[in-house]
């Protein structure tokens, strides 16, 4: 777990001088750390006295978690338990709360354990996703570093990754169950080259150099800080060697890409797809800390997803694929549009669904 600065001397006085504390360290602090400062400072009384508990009074890890629980819950924070189990589960050193030691969560919490409580749940009542409050995230076998504005991967995309293997699977006929030795074979011979469009974090991409062992990438996107925390990602992880990470817009700059990029077996992309007058319907989180440009797709919510297909025949091996996680509106909608566009040379070849029975995925390959 990541060290943060001790607040030492914070909370030595009473609940009413708490909010002139904060400002009076608030100096010291990081960028980030000053906005949670000053957001505190405008916490009311109520809420204050329930930090005032969390801090002062014999707390052990589990009592912690109901108590956070009601106070998100009191306060409007979405996803209250969930908010406060990943709080104190990583300040305890555990990916979840089910993960740490019944023994750990019935000792009392240490003052500096309390302090790292504090710093985080002062976040997350600012509306800060949890993910960027606790600065990782878990997807797939891989944890991710975290930091706004850089979306956060869903687990909708997880499932594209499971579809993006499973189709790889079938091409080599290769049952997962039945030839698992084969299968394990092929992912670690397999040199394939991937293209993703919108890399945000690196979850996609850095999944794909995972398992493919001889593999390589080219991960794409417009936010400077989307690359940067993708490049950090895969040093984490220690496939940087495999990755080449571009800031370019897909949408202005698809030539000077295929120049980069050459040809590729895979695109795969979770491309902004949210139609621009749904944007305002989005969560308080969403809207506040996340990057409006890696959701908003347009009027239709095709702005990017176009652009990619009509990239995609210049830089994708003879029947390479497109892998897009997309809105449910979207596979009729694409299937008229390449109606339209037959000179691409792309087929559209099937629609899957989400966990939730929602047309989420389109697979397109180029002929």
């Amino acid at each position: 777990m990541r060290s943060r600065h001790g607040w030492s001397n914070v909370f030595s006085g009473c609940c009413v001088c708490l909010a002139s504390r904060l400002r009076a360290q608030s100096h010291l602090r990081s960028r980030s750390e000053h906005t949670a400062f000053h957001a505190a400072a405008s916490f009311s009384t109520a809420l204050s006295r329930k930090l005032c508990r969390l801090v002062h009074e014999t707390m052990t890890g589990a009592n912690c978690v109901t108590h956070l629980q009601k106070m998100f819950e009191q306060e409007g924070i979405s996803e209250p338990q969930h908010s406060s189990e990943h709080i104190v589960s990583h300040v305890l050193g555990g990916k979840t709360i089910h993960s740490i030691a019944e023994e750990a969560l019935s000792r009392p919490l240490t003052a500096e354990q309390k302090q790292k409580i504090w710093d985080l749940c002062s976040r997350r009542l600012q509306n800060m996703p949890v993910q960027y409050v606790i600065e990782e995230w878990d997807f797939r076998d891989l944890t991710l570093k975290m930091k706004p504005p850089v979306f956060i991967p869903r687990p909708e995309t997880e499932e594209l990754i499971c579809l993006v293997l499973s189709e790889l699977a079938k091409e080599e006929d290769v049952s997962f169950s039945v030839e698992k030795a084969r299968w394990q074979n092929f992912h670690q011979a397999a040199g394939l080259q991937f293209l993703e469009i919108g890399c945000g974090s690196g979850a996609i991409t850095l999944s794909l150099l995972r398992f493919f062992k001889q593999s390589r990438a080219v991960a794409v996107d417009k936010s400077p800080e989307a690359v940067n925390l993708t490049r950090e990602n895969a040093e984490r992880l220690g496939v940087q060697h495999r990755l080449q990470e571009l800031q370019l817009n897909i949408i202005s700059d698809s030539q000077k890409l295929a120049r980069v990029c050459g040809s590729m077996d895979i695109i795969v992309s979770n491309p902004p797809y949210v139609f621009h007058e749904d944007m305002s319907g989005l969560m308080p989180e969403i809207l506040r800390y996340e990057d409006h440009d890696a959701l908003d797709g347009g009027t239709d919510g095709l702005d990017v997803i176009r652009a990619i297909l009509q990239l995609a025949p210049t830089v994708l091996k003879d029947h390479g694929k497109v892998f897009l996680e997309v809105d449910p509106r979207h596979p009729e909608m694409i299937q008229n549009w390449l109606q339209e566009y037959s000179s691409l040379r792309l087929t559209y070849r099937a629609t899957h669904q989400d966990i939730c029975g929602k047309s989420r995925f389109c697979v397109l390959q180029r002929s």
